[in-house]
């Protein structure tokens, strides 16, 4: 199928080999009039959430999305939950398979109940403004790391290819992602988190079903009852709800 139309006003920098498009993103983001996409052939120094390396073989998908937003930094950290919308849209609009895809919390992308890909946002500000933000994006199109790479009771790595038998270039799979963030981005900012957190919900893994959340060395065990108007986990537990607002999710 036809991708849609290029974003107006979006640049896009593609470029062979980068230390992390995230990094990249940071030092480009000063010399930005406006939102940028910059993708990357492999990445040197790739790194996931909490500082963790991010295995990047070329062929995958690397690439950052870096704006200069205006909201307070708790609404710009809702972000992620546009770009795993806009991810899963991408996924399905080129696949066609929309039902194998689903959102696990914060945000991370599954493919057939496998981590397909993960977001990373990174941000500059003072004063309690943010000023610019990163959001980078890994997805594994055509390998992904073994099992072994993963700490225990993660949810195992898949890729598009193994999965699914499609092999999409990281070029075609930025030109349907461009497009789909652009429209999830709109809708954020002109109506709010209300109407993305409410597809989010629609699409999250093991919503009404047990799991557990790590944070730090406390671990919390509770039945995933929904997120709330700021982004955080609520999990029925036996001690009442609790709201949790960063936290390692075990399926």
């Amino acid at each position: 199928m036809s991708a849609d139309p290029w974003p107006e006003g979006v640049a896009r920098h593609a470029l062979e080999t980068v230390d992390s498009t995230n990094a990249m993103a940071a030092r480009l983001a000063p010399q930005l009039s406006g939102p940028a996409w910059i993708m990357a052939g492999e990445q040197t120094a790739g790194r996931g959430r909490r500082g963790r390396f991010w295995a990047s073989p070329r062929g995958n998908f690397y690439a950052t999305y870096v704006m200069h937003p205006t909201e307070p930094p708790e609404v710009v950290a809702l972000r992620s939950f546009v770009a795993a919308l806009a991810l899963r849209d991408a996924c399905a609009a080129l696949t066609g398979l929309p039902g194998a895809f689903s959102l696990k919390w914060p945000n991370d992308v599954l493919l057939n109940g496998g981590k397909l890909a993960g977001i990373l946002l990174e941000s500059i500000g003072q004063g309690g403004r943010v000023q610019h933000l990163a959001i980078g994006i890994g997805v594994n199109l055509i390998g992904a790391p073994e099992a072994s790479q993963v700490e225990p009771g993660a949810v195992l790595p898949v890729s598009l290819l193994g999965e699914t038998g499609l092999r999409i270039a990281p070029t075609t799979f930025l030109d349907a992602l461009a497009p789909a963030y652009a429209r999830r981005e709109e809708s954020f900012a002109r109506y709010g988190f209300g109407p993305t957190r409410e597809a989010w919900l629609a699409h999250a893994a093991r919503l009404g079903e047990p799991i557990r959340a790590r944070t730090g060395s406390q671990v919390r065990e509770g039945i995933f009852e929904t997120v709330d108007p700021s982004g955080a986990l609520v999990l029925k537990t036996r001690d009442g709800r609790a709201a949790i607002p960063a936290a390692e999710v075990f399926f």
